[in-house]
C-alpha cells in the first residue's frame, strides 16, 4: 500500500483518539484517595514530591490535594473519623488510635531519628556554662528550675524532650526532667520570643527553630538529634518516628488502595535519595514552602536526608526503641509489634521498584 497524505493524515487521526480515549479511560479507571500530614515542609517531603511527581496517578489513585490540619493529633483524627484513609506522622499517634479503639497501623517508616528533640538553650545561660542537657538541672547555673517549653504539653515535643531529660542524669544523679519544669510554648514566633526574651530557660527545637536561635545569636544546641553519638546515648539506636498509617478496616476493605499509596510513597523516598537536593527544591518550594527562602528549604532539604529511612523498613528491635520513649507519656501499655505494624504491602513496593 503507498501511503498517500490522505493515509497519514487518517491513520494519525486514529492513533490521537485512541490516545485520547486510553487518557480518559484511565482518569476513569483512578480510584480517589484522601491523605493528610500536619504541615507542608520536608519532613513529610514524601507526600509532596509523590504528587508533584504524579506517582499517584502513575499507581492509578487520584489525589487531588493533601489535608493539613496543623498538628500531628489533628491527622490522626482525620484518619480515624475516616476524613483521610491514609495519614503520615509520629509514630506515637497511630498506637494512641489503637488504645482508643480504632485499630490503627503502620504501614512503613520515613526516618529514625526525631528531627524535633533538639533542646536549644539561651545563649546567656550557654555562656555561664549550661552547655548540657545534664547542666539544665544545676540550679546555681541556671538561677531557679529550669523552664522548658514544648510546643505544648503532651505534643511530640513534649513527649520526645521529656525522655531525653529523663535519661540524662544532674550530679545529683536525679533525672534532670525531676528539676526543670515544662511549659506549652506554641509555635514559631512565641517559642523563639519566649527563648529571646528569658522567659523560657530552653526550648525543644525542630531544625528551622535551633538554625534561627544559633544565627540570630540567642540560643544554642544542647542536644542534637544530628549527632548520632548523643542520639544512641539517649534512644539506644533509630526509631521509627515518621511513619505512614491507615485504619486496620481501610487495609481489609481496600487493599489495592492502600498498595497504591505506599507504593508511591516507596517510589518518591528513592527519587529523593536519588535527586539532587536543588532538584528536589525546585519541585517543592513554590507549591508547598514558599514562606522560607530557597535556601532554606536547601538546607531542610539537607538536614532531612541524614535521618531518613531510604528502605521504609520498621524493624522490631526498632519499633520497641520507639515505645521505651513513648510508655507512659503517650501511651500505657505496649502494643505487640505484630498489630502495630504490616509489612506486606512494603515489600510489595519494594519488589516493584528495586532501587
Amino acid at each position: 500500500m503507498t501511503w498517500t497524505r490522505r493515509h497519514f493524515l487518517s491513520a494519525t487521526a486514529a492513533a490521537t483518539a485512541t490516545a485520547g480515549w486510553r487518557g480518559v479511560a484511565r482518569a476513569q479507571a483512578a480510584k480517589p484517595i484522601t491523605v493528610a500530614h500536619s504541615v507542608s515542609t520536608f519532613v513529610y517531603g514524601q507526600h509532596l514530591v509523590a504528587r508533584e511527581k504524579k506517582f499517584f496517578e502513575d499507581e492509578q489513585v487520584s489525589m487531588p490535594g493533601f489535608i493539613v490540619p496543623g498538628g500531628g493529633a489533628r491527622v490522626v483524627n482525620a484518619v480515624t473519623a475516616g476524613q483521610a484513609m491514609f495519614g503520615l506522622g509520629d509514630s506515637n499517634h497511630p498506637l494512641k488510635a489503637t488504645e482508643k479503639g480504632r485499630d490503627t497501623v503502620m504501614l512503613f517508616a520515613t526516618d529514625t531519628r526525631c528531627s524535633y528533640a533538639n533542646v536549644v538553650v539561651r545563649k546567656d545561660l550557654w555562656d555561664k556554662g549550661v552547655k548540657s542537657v545534664e547542666a539544665l538541672a544545676d540550679g546555681k547555673l541556671v538561677g531557679r528550675k529550669a523552664v522548658v517549653a514544648a510546643t505544648a504539653i503532651g505534643s511530640g515535643t513534649y513527649v520526645y524532650g521529656v525522655y531525653v531529660l529523663r535519661q540524662s542524669k544532674g550530679a545529683d544523679g536525679k533525672p534532670v526532667n525531676d528539676a526543670v519544669e515544662w511549659v506549652g510554648g506554641g509555635a514559631s514566633t512565641t517559642m523563639l520570643g519566649g527563648l529571646k526574651a528569658g522567659k523560657f530557660d530552653a526550648i525543644m527545637a525542630v531544625p528551622e527553630w535551633q538554625w534561627a536561635a544559633e544565627e540570630e545569636g540567642f540560643g544554642k544546641a544542647i542536644y542534637d538529634v544530628q549527632d548520632e553519638k548523643a542520639w544512641n546515648r539517649v534512644f539506644g539506636g533509630p526509631i521509627p518516628v515518621t511513619v505512614g498509617y491507615a485504619l486496620r478496616e481501610t487495609i481489609e476493605k481496600s487493599p489495592d488502595l492502600v498498595q497504591a499509596y505506599v507504593n508511591a510513597i516507596y517510589r518518591a523516598q528513592q527519587w529523593i535519595r536519588r535527586a539532587k537536593d536543588e532538584e528536589i527544591a525546585e519541585l517543592i518550594h513554590k507549591p508547598y514552602m514558599d514562606t522560607f527562602s530557597r535556601e532554606v528549604v536547601l538546607r531542610s532539604i539537607r538536614y532531612y536526608k541524614t535521618i531518613f529511612d531510604w528502605d521504609f523498613a520498621i524493624d522490631e528491635k526498632d519499633y520497641d526503641n520507639g515505645l521505651k520513649v513513648f510508655i507512659p507519656i503517650a501511651v500505657e501499655k505496649p502494643l505487640p509489634f505484630a498489630k502495630a505494624v504490616d509489612p506486606s504491602f512494603l515489600k510489595k513496593a519494594q519488589a516493584k521498584y528495586k532501587s
